[in-house]
């Protein structure tokens, strides 16, 4: 078998399912209108924290290193893209309190409700 040879690719149907033209999957005058961008996530890398102080850090490193190149509309750009990532960093830890204490008081009535079902056998 000859492994330097290139392989031709079969092509393949294109799927438009992001850019439908004259709504074609719904036709109930475009109130269900989907861009494609609504739900872009990144594979949820920005909804670890962890990975959100990273990227907060680097873009502080890039506008040190701005600084000292003597670039004050870069170091601007970088200190937005950070300012922006640590709002986004706050709105993670809100939500993350806030689930932690649903789950405290779903935990405190389950262990209520299977309390009374105990105790009523």
């Amino acid at each position: 078998m000859n492994n330097n040879r290139r392989r031709n690719f079969r092509p393949r149907p294109q799927k438009n399912n992001f850019r439908r033209r004259n709504g074609a999957m719904n036709s109930n005058n475009g109130s269900n209108f989907n861009n494609g961008n609504m739900h872009f996530n990144r594979n949820g890398s920005m909804t670890n924290p962890h990975n959100v102080e990273k990227t907060i850090q680097k873009f502080q490193q890039l506008a040190k290193d701005a600084q000292s190149s003597g670039d004050p509309v870069l170091v601007e750009n970088y200190l937005q893209h950070a300012d922006h990532y640590s709002r986004r960093l706050a709105e993670l830890n809100e939500r993350n309190k806030d689930n932690s204490k649903d789950d405290k008081n779903n935990n405190l009535v389950e262990a209520s409700v299977s309390e009374a079902s105990k105790s009523s056998n």
